[in-house]
């Protein structure tokens, strides 16, 4: 399967978290920054990413707690901001019971980037 094909399918299978920010930031609701999901970058395909800021947002559920998995987070993460990402991180319970605060950390960023 190649990478759009599988960016596809996980469009069509998100976590509740991921439902939840994409509630919050499709169609440029987030002080008009356009986020896509499930958007491929490389080899990656990244949960959340806006290009004009060149940033992701990555969800993490309990999988990504396991040392393997963290260490192939970390790889990747070093590999996306090799590309000039940036790499937010949030685990999936901050994003259901805090979202204002996921929101907060998202703009602040930006609004880093932006000046």
């Amino acid at each position: 399967m190649d990478r759009i094909t599988f960016a596809r399918s996980l469009r069509q299978s998100q976590t509740s978290a991921e439902a939840k920010l994409w509630n919050a930031l499709r169609n440029s609701q987030l002080d008009g920054l356009k986020f896509r999901r499930q958007h491929a970058i490389g080899p990656y395909v990244a949960d959340f990413a806006c290009e004009a800021i060149k940033l992701v947002v990555e969800l993490d559920g309990g999988v990504h707690r396991d040392d393997a998995q963290a260490l192939k987070d970390l790889y990747r993460q070093q590999d996306l901001e090799r590309m000039g990402w940036a790499v937010l991180r949030f685990e999936n319970p901050q994003v259901i019971g805090r979202m204002g605060e996921v929101l907060e950390a998202i703009r602040a960023y930006a609004l880093g980037v932006r000046g």
